[in-house]
């Protein structure tokens, strides 16, 4: 059996379809340049015939792909046209990608009901479709629609769609699990009986993930024989969304000995996964296996203690390997070997039992008893941690603050948002600034620039990645408390801070001066 399985990515057509996922012109080239640089096989561009969009794709597409196949993707013929006249099939060819793949009825129930055709008719679209598409020069992939379901329903009318495809010049024919309710065993079972019966054919998978086995159902059909995998970045997709290549690449190539992709780009996949979150608009999923931030995430003192001894102690394999890190997180349930591992990654020496490791973990439990949480905020970590222990250098202290908005009395333009702010900084010096935002939390980071980046002008190259607000007791209804979480970068790295409070504008301000604080403590030191 061939250990080589190909990696078929369909993120920019059912990823694209998934809610809330949305991906410009340009989001979409770059996901191109990004996926075969990760070493796919094939990218589906989606179907050249849907919108202008699309078309584009295509045409820009097959320039920037060095190593990967652009794939056009549609349906067989429609059934009262001719091959030759078919507009679906014309678009198909007009994308000029070397790939097709078309999508073929294999249920019974799907040709009668929803095609409305004949079982024999059906076989003939089938066929004639491929035909004309390999007479044209194309590589013609077969997408069997409801595979297993119509296996299922009647296995020998599905096995005959394959064999017709796959006489007509079908190169490869995907079993779908286009409903996504198959499990694991059944995709198997399924999957070697079509290899039994046709054993010269290339085989592969695209499972979608309404039974939460989508990862599980491609792995399966894979050890059965299937050489070529479809699916989306993060599984992305419509309804509950597609098997997730992030899961199965590793799993395929870390556990189950396939070669898919090189050492090299498989330690591009956790970069990747979130660049695609960022594309398509999306919050990453924290726990996604291997990917997500908290995949190697510690948090039990037990666990860190044993982690620092034996990585492998609680790590299934080396999140480097991924491109992900081991993270230690510091919270009221951790203990004192979190926090020691904790601040070695800060380069801050701490010992088990001094006052200043006691005095940092009950700070630690304090704040969060208030509703803070540093699982996702290291650089506020770090700051509460060289405060405690005297390596803190105060660069400025605020005096006050105000924030007004203003709606404009035509009710049309937006509200105007200024910020009001005094400052004293390190040399005595107190700054009076005003400025306005869109928004009252943007005019109080213009304030604060306005008033630092004189003295500090490193703050010009920090911006603001992201923006997370939390309501922490709901049921306070306009007096709940605040949390907000707040990303930075200066383009070198990025970095996460947190602020608390009743008042959501005073938790953005807490979050944004730890933001600061952590640009000029990284830059400048941390003693006079």
């Amino acid at each position: 059996m061939s250990t080589q399985v190909d990696i078929y990515d369909v993120t920019l057509r059912d990823g694209a379809q998934g809610p809330g996922v949305k991906f410009s012109a340009d989001d979409q080239l770059r996901v191109v340049q990004e996926l075969d640089a990760l070493g796919v096989a094939f990218i589906e561009g989606g179907q050249p015939a849907s919108n202008p969009k699309a078309a584009d794709l295509f045409k820009r597409g097959n320039e920037l792909a060095r190593n990967a196949k652009m794939a056009a993707f549609g349906s067989t013929r429609h059934p009262k046209a001719a091959v030759e006249d078919d507009g679906n099939l014309k678009a198909l060819l007009a994308a000029e990608t070397e790939v097709v793949t078309i999508f073929g009825k294999t249920s019974p129930l799907h040709v009668k009901e929803i095609l409305r055709v004949s079982l024999d008719e059906n076989l003939t679209i089938v066929e004639e479709s491929i035909q004309f598409l390999r007479s044209e020069g194309r590589r013609v992939f077969l997408d069997a629609e409801h595979f297993f379901d119509g296996f299922k329903e009647d296995s020998a009318y599905a096995l005959s769609v394959l064999e017709r495809a796959q006489a007509a010049g079908a190169e490869v024919l995907i079993l779908c699990d286009t409903n996504g309710g198959c499990l694991p065993w059944e995709v198997g079972a399924i999957t070697k009986t079509v290899k039994e019966r046709l054993p010269q054919a290339s085989i592969g998978i695209h499972a979608h993930n309404d039974s939460g086995c989508g990862v599980a159902n491609t792995l399966a059909a894979v050890q059965e024989g299937a050489t070529q995998v479809q699916g989306t970045i993060n599984g992305y997709g419509e309804r509950t969304g597609n098997a997730n290549l992030c899961t199965i690449i590793p799993d395929l190539q870390l556990k189950m000995g396939r070669s898919v992709v090189n050492a090299e780009q498989l330690a591009r996949l956790t970069p990747l996964s979130h660049m695609v979150a960022e594309l398509a608009n999306m919050t990453p999923y924290d726990a996604e296996p291997f990917v997500g931030r908290d995949a190697f995430t510690h948090k039990g003192g037990m666990h860190a203690d044993a982690v620092k001894k034996l990585k492998r102690s609680y790590e299934h394999i080396d999140p480097v390997l991924v491109g992900n890190t081991t993270h230690v997180s510091v919270s009221e349930m951790a203990g004192r070997s979190s926090l020691l591992q904790k601040a070695s990654e800060f380069d801050i020496e701490l010992k088990r039992d001094t006052p200043d490791t006691r005095r940092i973990l009950e700070k630690i439990k304090e704040l969060e008893n208030r509703g803070y949480e540093f699982e996702g905020a290291d650089a506020s970590l770090e700051l509460l941690m060289r405060k405690a222990i005297g390596q803190y250098r105060a660069f400025f202290s605020t005096k006050g603050f105000r924030v007004s908005v203003e709606q404009p009395r035509n009710g049309q333009d937006p509200p105007l948002s200024e910020a009001t702010l005094k400052l004293e900084l390190a040399n005595g010096m107190e700054m009076h600034t005003v400025a306005e935002g869109h928004g009252p939390v943007d005019a109080l980071n213009n304030a604060l620039r306005k008033a630092l980046e004189p003295s500090y002008p490193e703050l010009s190259d920090v911006h603001l990645e992201d923006y997370k607000v939390r309501i922490l007791d709901g049921r306070a209804g306009t007096q709940a408390h605040t949390r907000v979480l707040i990303e930075s970068s200066d383009g070198a790295e990025s970095w996460n801070t947190v602020g608390v409070s009743e008042n959501v504008i005073n938790a953005s301000y807490l979050a944004l001066v730890d933001s600061i604080e952590y640009k000029l403590l990284r830059g400048r030191g941390h003693e006079d």
